[in-house]
């Protein structure tokens, strides 16, 4: 008799007849089961079926996942999945038109399933649908005006199932002829298309774009930038956020002498304005997948100051060195003359150094020699220049204020440039590849169309006026960097909507103010620990330590809706988990889409008993991301985590971000008895434990507390002083 780990308690349905209750032995053969469950019904030739879950998601049983199979489970014994595909090869070319319709519509389902796929594409089934979409369709255009729906309906579900099938992985992309990109595209282009339509199209074409040099080339000639922008003015966010990754995805993909080529088209067609008004600053919420596109864009933009960042300056190119005349022309309201003529040799030389060592430059004889550092490069010139032609009356009252100060206080503007906009592009990652997972845009980016460069402006300000708070010197330069670069990161935290706020809130980031939050960062830190401090730290953690487990479990039971594709254009496949109040269950399921709020326990098909649990799985240990090809993700491994229950069994997620990731594995621990032990625990723990410890000692404040307990006296020689109650 077989363990009981090994058996799996199910309902198996067939249609015209009612379920039966079956007990599944594991460690027999697949084939044998699904023998045993056909003849129970009498069914001849078994091995064309096969078990699949009732679940509507359509997922056949196979070798590979029946573990994932659990207690109380409904399967349905169907067709198997050959079977099934050769059905379907050939309802899709039926000449009746709702035949044809309804086939395509279980073609889109079966087509998640990657079992179902493999055989579907066995069948040349990816041929099959491109021919539909390059010349059928033209047969059914004509049939347009009298059964627009039907045709609307039809295209819809061809683009779905191809959608589907391509997401496996199992065909190439450069397969694809010039007339179905083509087709794709005039689809896109059109002014007026069907919703689903344009959004398939736009998957598409994104994903043509970013797995193939040559399709690239190709979409570029049938997709511009101009008939993309309409699709950004519309309601619908997620034809926006398509639209976004289609241009993100050329932008990614142009060759390197292109892009700022692109990068003009899109400033011509006014995209940043496009994008501020009808996404940003629409009313309402932007989702994580736009706020990534956003994010994507965003680098993309900066990363054209990556060649600019990378050029040293050449001493000899007049162009080059006009800029500098330039700076001191509008420093010191030089007439342009003066730069070549008048005076001799040596006095022009004397008045050339003087007025550079105003400007701050490191090499006052030749401040060319500054810009041959990269980074930042020529970039930093270039940010100098445009502050002194946008931001005159402000470049000209730094320079003549540090020029009027002593030599040991003066706050050198050239130099000052150069290493802030070498800092800037560190903050920003100018010349680093988008993340495949992060959505940190910043809103105030798109608000300018020389973003980069008023954000230089602001902050060459801010140095100067930090640097005059903490009466600095040239020695303390570098500690001036460091204040200034915490205060822009700090302001950059609350992700401001504008330019202006990002100003307002460096205005209340004053060096006082800098100090104030290092001085109650490091009583967090470091003045806490004196030996009777730490002392009640160790007495008061574990009441601590007991309120975070809490929010955790309490975070759980009100549930998080996971991706279970590492895939980010993959929208439609979620799982949905929450735990029970009692924290004796976890109930779970999937979803369609992405849910607007929680989804109560009872629409969750699925159960998990929490003494089933077996243990916690995360990053590389977890075979759903390593078989699906992300095991070089290191972001996606950081949010992988997999519940193992049973016989190996095995419940996978991936968290939405790194903060829902902590809490999840927090709290599977809280509830397996273990230590949490993520980042979120241990900054939840310092900055609970410092708030305790600052509220229990307020009664104690001015007051010096002895690092050791004061010494025990001796003892008295008599105890005649004690009270005798008789």
């Amino acid at each position: 008799m077989p363990p009981p780990s090994d058996i799996v308690k199910v309902a198996i349905e067939w249609p015209g007849a009612f379920p039966r209750l079956m007990e599944i032995d594991q460690k027999k053969p697949l084939s044998s089961i699904i023998k045993e469950v056909s003849d129970g019904w009498s069914i001849q030739s078994h091995e064309n079926y096969a078990l699949q879950h009732a679940d509507g998601s359509g997922f056949y049983i196979t070798e590979k996942n029946r573990n994932e199979i659990k207690n109380g489970a409904i399967l349905r014994l169907t067709a198997s999945p050959a079977h099934n595909a050769q059905q379907l090869h050939e309802r899709i070319q039926s000449s009746s038109m709702d035949a044809k319709l309804e086939a395509l519509k279980d073609l889109a389902k079966f087509s998640r399933d990657i079992t179902f796929a493999q055989e579907f594409i066995n069948l040349d089934g990816i041929y099959l649908l491109t021919q539909m979409v390059e010349s059928g369709t033209e047969r059914y255009q004509k049939l347009q005006k009298i059964m627009k729906p039907c045709f609307g309906e039809m295209l819809s579900f061809t683009l779905t199932a191809f959608v589907e099938l391509m997401d496996h992985g199992i065909v190439s992309w450069d397969t694809f002829s010039v007339p179905f990109i083509k087709k794709i595209a005039s689809y896109v282009n059109k002014s007026a298309m069907d919703i689903s339509i344009l959004q398939r199209s736009l998957a598409i074409l994104e994903s043509m774009v970013l797995n193939s040099h040559d399709l690239y080339q190709k979409v570029a000639q049938e997709i511009t930038i101009g008939q993309l922008i309409p699709h950004l003015q519309g309601t619908d966010q997620e034809i926006q956020t398509y639209t976004v990754a289609v241009i993100n995805a050329l932008f990614l993909k142009a060759p390197d002498d292109k892009r700022q080529e692109m990068a003009n088209i899109l400033a011509q067609k006014q995209l940043r304005s496009i994008i501020l008004t009808h996404v940003i600053r629409a009313q309402r919420g932007i989702n994580n997948e736009m706020a990534h596109q956003l994010y994507v864009l965003q680098v993309l933009t900066f990363n054209l100051l990556e060649d600019r960042m990378m050029t040293k300056m050449d001493p000899q190119d007049q162009a080059q060195r006009d800029i500098i005349f330039e700076l001191r022309r509008i420093a010191f309201d030089v007439e342009p003359e003066q730069n070549n003529i008048g005076g001799s040799i040596e006095k022009r030389k004397s008045m050339y150094t003087r007025d550079y060592k105003k400007l701050g430059f490191t090499n006052n004889v030749n401040p060319a020699l500054d810009f041959t550092q990269t980074p930042p490069g020529m970039l930093a010139l270039d940010n100098m220049l445009y502050f002194a032609k946008h931001h005159q009356d402000a470049y000209i009252r730094i320079v003549l204020e540090n020029s009027s100060r002593e030599d040991k206080h003066e706050c050198p503007f050239g130099r000052s440039s150069i290493e802030l906009t070498k800092m800037l592009c560190e903050i920003l990652k100018v010349g680093e590849l988008p993340s495949e997972t992060c959505n940190d845009f910043h809103p105030m980016f798109f608000t300018h169309d020389r973003a980069f460069e008023e954000f230089f402006c602001i902050c060459i300000q801010l140095l100067n006026k930090t640097w005059k708070e903490m009466r600095a010197t040239s020695e303390d330069f570098n500690k001036v960097m460091q204040v200034v670069k915490e205060q822009i990161m700090r302001a950059l935290t609350n992700k401001p909507s504008s330019l202006d706020q990002f100003k307002c809130r460096l205005q209340n980031l004053s060096y006082t103010e800098i100090l104030k939050i290092r001085q109650s960062e490091r009583m967090n830190q470091e003045d806490f620990q004196s030996r009777p401090i730490l002392e009640l730290k160790e007495k008061i953690q574990p009441e601590i330590l007991e309120l975070i487990k809490q929010q955790r479990l309490n975070r759980l039971v009100e549930g998080t809706c996971f991706r279970k594709h590492y895939n980010r254009r993959r929208q439609d496949k979620f799982r949905y988990c929450r735990l029970s109040p009692n924290h004796k269950v976890l109930h779970y399921g999937d979803l369609e889409e992405s849910p607007q709020g929680e989804v109560p326990h009872d629409s969750l098909q699925e159960k998990l008993p929490v003494a089933d649990i077996k243990a916690i799985l995360t990053g590389k240990d977890c075979l759903h991301v390593k078989e699906k090809g992300a095991k070089q993700n290191k972001e996606v491994l950081e949010l992988a985590f997999s519940i193992m229950y049973d016989s190996n069994c095995q419940l996978d997620f991936i968290a939405p971000d790194k903060h829902e990731y902590c809490i999840w594995t927090d709290g599977l621990n809280a509830l397996l008895g273990k230590d949490m032990i993520s980042d979120l625990t241990r900054n939840d723990l310092d900055t609970l434990l410092s708030m305790e410890i600052k509220l229990r000692l307020l009664d104690l404040e001015n007051i010096q507390i002895p690092d050791a307990p004061p010494p025990i006296p001796k003892e008295p020689s008599n105890y005649d002083f004690v009270y005798d109650c008789n």
